[in-house]
């Protein structure tokens, strides 16, 4: 139960972002005392909750908190930006930092933006991929796309101008999706802290094989996967857990030989440890992954344990931030 009030509401901040000929020509109109919006011909509801007292947004599970502006024409189809920056550790399932620009040539030690290429190619939607941080300047190349996927960024992986326009982004109904290492990214932004769920990294023990509770058989992205299954991974701890989101999966930490932090489990999360969850924040969508560590992930032979329902799942979590299928139920 809420027992405090917000003092003030937040107000939509005045805006007109035209995209350039050829492009979506995606308008984006906030009116400080009305819900009007249109893009290409739509009109959208507006926003339905404003303020509230947790990262001064509306958050959490209840649908009023998604800001339908109109501003995604799918007459062309759904369209993804991957962005896979690092500015401190990297991953190596993203293989070599990639070149400037939009789309930039990839190798085989590519595996994350290779498959996500695919995985669009296969069900219906078009990825695009970067490690530019001047492709996110402006809020109208970020609303070119129905979601952005952060995956294993990390640090301080956007400048000033990137984060205010993933900002004004999620505001006018867009779509985030952070996986793995999204964790360690901007860590000293309180309002990403509050797009990834009241959640951060912390720390992690060894990469291990452990079982995955499905707790939510409702949510598109795991309606079809069993109810537990193994998969090896880092199984992050988080601090702060995340709060208010519907929780879709979890580890038992039971079937960890070696605890999630050296010999002993996190006190932190316990018996619930959340691994993969949604809400609704700031007026858009955001699902999120701790996983998504090993390359392997994305293999297709059956070779890896857990490869395949990590994909179903990811493609689900893609497809739903997008508005492509139902969000967070």
């Amino acid at each position: 139960m809420r027992t405090s009030r917000p003092r003030h509401r937040l107000r939509p901040l005045a805006a007109a972002l035209t995209g350039a000929a050829g492009t979506l020509g995606i308008t984006l109109a906030l009116v400080a005392t009305g819900t009007l919006s249109v893009a290409q011909g739509r009109v959208g509801p507006g926003a339905q909750q404003l303020g509230d007292p947790d990262y001064g947004v509306c958050r959490g599970t209840d649908a009023r908190c998604y800001h339908d502006w109109g501003n995604f024409d799918t007459s062309q189809g759904f369209k993804v930006l991957l962005y896979t920056r690092t500015a401190g550790p990297r991953h190596a399932n993203l293989g070599p930092a990639l070149a400037p620009g939009m789309n930039p040539a990839l190798t085989d030690a590519n595996v994350v933006q290779k498959s996500v290429v695919k995985m669009g190619a296969d069900n219906g939607f078009q990825v695009d991929y970067t490690e530019d941080v001047s492709e996110l300047a402006s809020p109208a190349d970020l609303f070119k796309y129905n979601a952005v996927v952060f995956y294993s960024t990390s640090r301080d992986t956007l400048d000033d101008a990137a984060q205010t326009s993933l900002r004004q982004y999620i505001r006018g109904g867009g779509g985030f999706v952070g996986v793995h290492n999204a964790f360690g990214t901007e860590y000293n932004w309180p309002w990403y802290e509050g797009l990834l769920g009241n959640a951060n990294f912390y720390d992690h023990g060894r990469n291990q094989p452990g079982t995955v509770q499905t707790v939510n058989r409702k949510d598109v992205s795991t309606k079809s996967l069993p109810d537990r299954w193994t998969i090896s991974d880092e199984w992050y701890n988080l601090v702060p857990a995340p709060t208010r989101v519907r929780v879709l999966a979890e580890v038992d930490e039971s079937t960890l030989a070696e605890g999630v932090s050296g010999n002993y489990h996190h006190p932190g999360h316990g018996k619930d440890h959340p691994v993969t969850w949604c809400q609704y924040y700031d007026g858009g969508r955001a699902w999120l992954t701790t996983l998504g560590h090993d390359a392997k992930d994305f293999s297709t032979d059956g070779s890896f344990p857990g490869a395949a329902e990590f994909q179903k799942m990811l493609l689900g979590g893609i497809e739903s931030a997008m508005g492509k299928k139902p969000f967070c139920k």
